[in-house]
């Protein structure tokens, strides 16, 4: 009997146990489902079913899915964040789309393309022509002159052992003229670029003199002259010299095509003037071939020489003819004592 009583006690404990234990679970942690079994709608709105907790007030409505105390794969567990950090939360924005945020890659490109071709590059800075060709530019044959210009200045000497040993290729033992037969000159003229400059040749002794007033008037009347260099700069080498639009008198050299006939320029009576735009021509044969885009000779170049112009009177002063009066073919460039 006693222990029939005891068995009632230890039972009454039980179920009283039971029963305290019961109230230590939260109203909103039941399920749904154990308020509106089988899944019927309830009476209770969805902020009814908001926890009072202040981490859930920012996971808004409750959703069956992750109060289902019955799921049990960890995938589906999300670690509630602490009081702290809820307290901290702020609204999440919706995000906006990673193109509207950053550039993408074809716009960068095509930014970078568009700078690029707005700068012009280095390949368009060296499109300018070569300086031999700038004359193909000019309206006039001549320079117009400053309303002050420097004096023209000249030398004549005879060859002195220093001249002589710059013409280690256009003179040689077996010339037809000696070096005392020749005088080294230096002349004021204009270059191409409108400034005065110094050019030096060599012509025989007895037109030394004649030859310094041609230049004078050239200088005068704004003739320009590209640059005037003896032929030993270019070795002697004839076509060397026209091709540079060198201006040379005096060269120990034959009659081209003519082996054993020597030249008015071997006799040092004879000068070449701008040689590239003033080219020789004979039928097909242009010399040098670069002038070959000189030989219209309507049409006016920068240093060129035309019938009746300065150049021609003022060589005609002198007695030289022009190789530009040639019938069977015309030499532009080309000036001597004979004629020839």
């Amino acid at each position: 009997m006693a222990s029939s009583h005891l068995r009632w006690v230890f039972l009454a404990l039980w179920v009283a146990l039971i029963g305290c234990g019961s109230n230590d679970i939260a109203p909103n942690d039941i399920a749904l489902n154990d308020i509106a079994p089988n899944g019927a709608s309830t009476d209770l709105d969805e902020s009814a079913a908001i926890s009072n907790d202040a981490s859930t007030t920012t996971l808004g409505p409750v959703s069956t899915t992750t109060t289902d105390s019955s799921s049990s794969d960890p995938e589906d567990e999300v670690e509630s964040p602490s009081d702290d950090e809820v307290a901290t939360l702020e609204p999440i924005d919706p995000p906006t789309s990673t193109t509207s945020t950053a550039p993408s890659v074809s716009s960068t490109t095509t930014s970078t393309a568009e700078s690029t071709t707005a700068v012009p590059t280095a390949e368009s800075t060296s499109t300018a022509p070569p300086e031999t060709t700038t004359t193909t530019a000019a309206t006039s044959a001549t320079l117009p002159l400053p309303a002050s210009i420097p004096a023209f200045a000249s030398t004549i000497s005879p060859i002195t052992d220093q001249v002589a040993s710059r013409l280690t290729h256009s003179w040689r033992e077996g010339c037809p003229v000696g070096l005392d037969e020749l005088r080294y000159l230096t002349v004021t003229h204009w270059n191409f670029d409108g400034r005065a400059a110094t050019g030096e040749l060599i012509v025989r002794a007895d037109f030394a003199e004649p030859m310094v007033g041609v230049f004078r008037t050239l200088y005068e009347n704004g003739f320009p002259i590209q640059q005037m260099q003896l032929v030993d700069l270019y070795e002697g080498d004839d076509d060397r010299s026209m091709s540079a639009n060198n201006t040379s008198a005096f060269n120990c050299r034959e009659v081209a095509w003519k082996p054993g006939v020597w030249s008015n320029h071997a006799l040092g009576t004879a000068i070449d003037i701008n040689p590239l735009v003033n080219p020789y021509v004979s039928n097909t044969r242009v010399l040098p071939p670069e002038g070959s885009i000189y030989i219209d000779r309507t049409v006016e170049t920068l240093g060129g020489i035309y019938a009746g112009d300065v150049v021609t009177e003022a060589f005609s002063s002198i007695g030289w003819g022009w190789g530009g009066t040639w019938s069977s073919a015309k030499d532009w460039q080309h000036f001597s004592a004979s004629g020839g």
